[in-house]
C-alpha cells in the first residue's frame, strides 16, 4: 500500500539498462523502498556506482523503473514535470545569457512566462545572494557563483521537489562549504521538499534530517539514520560530538559494502 502522507514514495524500486555490447540486463537499482516526507531534506550516499543518480533521474522522471512504483504526492511518475526541479553538478548555464536570462530560462522553458516573471526571477536572484549580479554573464562569475545561478533557476519554477544531485562536487573546499551554509539559508525560507545525492558523508549529515545509505550496486536501502542536531545548523556543527558519531556510522556502513566480495555481487547475494 502506498504511503499518502509521503511526499515521495518508492516501493520496490528497480531499474535495468539493456546493454547492447554485452547484450545483457544490467541492474543499478534493486528493490528500494524509501520516502521523503513533506518539507523534509533527505540525503542519499553510498559506493560509487551504488545506483544514487540513476534513483534520482527515476524521481525526475528521466529514468523509466522495471518494476515496483514511484509516485509523487499518490501520483506514478512516469516523465518529468513542472514539480520537480532539478539541480545537476554543473550549472549548464548558457553562455550568451546574462544572469537573470538564465534564471528565467527554466519558465521559458515550460512556457511559463508571465508579467511579473521577471520580477519573481530577481527576488530569487536575492534570495541566492546575487543581488547586483543581474547583468553578469558566466564566464564573470566564480563556480561557486553560477552554481547559485542554476539553484535560483530551479527555485523559479516553484516546484514541488527540489532533486540535487551532487551540486557542490566541483568546488573547492572553502566554497563548497560557503554553499551547504547557503543552501541550508535557502531550503529554511521556502520548505522545499528536498532530495540530495552526494558522496560527501559530512555535507549529507550537515545538510539533512534523515540520511540513506544505498548498498553497493545494485543499490538497496542498507541503513536510514535521522539527523537529531538542532536547526538552525552553522557549519561548527561538524565538530560537534553527536554529529562524529553520525559520520562514524555511516563510514562504517559505506565500507562494508566496499569489502562485499565481487562474486557475491556478481551472484545477485545480498551486500550485507
Amino acid at each position: 500500500m502506498l504511503d499518502r502522507s509521503a511526499k515521495l514514495a518508492a516501493k520496490g524500486v528497480v531499474i535495468e539498462y539493456w546493454l547492447n555490447r554485452s547484450r545483457s540486463i544490467f541492474t543499478a537499482v534493486q528493490g528500494v523502498d524509501l520516502t521523503v516526507r513533506p518539507g523534509e531534506f533527505l540525503a542519499i550516499v553510498g559506493p560509487s556506482g551504488c545506483g544514487k543518480t540513476t534513483f534520482l533521474n527515476a524521481v525526475d522522471g528521466l529514468q523509466p523503473i522495471s518494476a515496483g512504483s514511484l509516485t509523487l504526492d499518490g501520483r506514478e511518475i512516469t516523465a518529468p514535470g513542472p514539480d520537480r526541479a532539478m539541480v545537476f553538478q554543473q550549472p549548464g548555464l548558457l553562455p550568451w545569457r546574462t544572469v537573470l536570462g538564465n534564471v528565467l530560462f527554466g519558465v521559458e522553458a515550460q512556457r511559463r512566462m508571465d508579467h511579473d516573471a521577471v520580477a519573481r526571477a530577481r527576488q530569487q536572484i536575492e534570495l541566492v545572494g546575487l543581488a547586483g549580479f543581474e547583468d553578469a554573464y558566466p564566464l564573470e562569475l566564480s563556480g561557486g557563483m553560477q552554481q547559485r545561478v542554476n539553484l535560483a533557476r530551479a527555485l523559479l519554477t516553484d516546484p514541488q521537489m527540489l532533486l540535487l544531485d551532487e551540486p557542490f562536487a566541483a568546488l573547492d573546499a572553502q566554497t563548497r562549504e560557503t554553499m551547504q551554509l547557503e543552501l541550508l539559508k535557502i531550503w529554511s525560507k521556502t520548505k522545499k521538499t528536498a532530495l540530495f545525492i552526494t558522496h560527501d558523508i559530512k555535507e549529507a549529515i550537515y545538510l539533512s534530517d534523515r540520511v540513506i545509505v544505498f548498498t553497493r550496486r545494485p543499490g538497496r536501502v542498507k541503513d536510514v539514520v535521522e539527523i537529531d542536531l538542532p536547526r538552525p545548523r552553522d557549519l561548527r556543527v561538524k565538530r560537534d560530538p553527536a554529529f562524529l558519531v553520525y559520520e562514524d556510522r555511516i563510514w562504517e556502513s559505506i565500507q562494508e559494502e566496499l569489502a562485499v566480495p565481487p562474486e557475491r555481487l556478481v551472484a545477485g547475494m545480498p551486500a550485507a
